[in-house]
């Protein structure tokens, strides 16, 4: 038996963790909320970057908001 074969497997999986939106700790449509349990973080974090990203980066991150927010469960 060589130092390869102790029966691990070769590849794991990161995290079991999946991303939902959060409609209990949600304002709008639970996404920062979601987003933000996900990471482990403060949810006003995430609605600050949110907001950020909307006003400096010319709505673009709002566009975002809109896609997780139609493609999350």
């Amino acid at each position: 038996m060589t130092r390869f074969d102790r029966g691990d497997q070769a590849v794991r999986p990161a995290s079991s963790k999946q991303f939902a939106l959060d409609r209990r700790d949600g304002k709008i449509g639970g996404v920062c909320g979601g987003i933000a349990n996900y990471l482990g973080v403060n949810p006003l974090i995430v609605r600050a970057v949110f907001l950020a990203g909307t006003l400096f980066g010319f709505g673009s991150f709002l566009v975002i908001y809109l896609v997780i927010w139609l493609l999350a469960k």
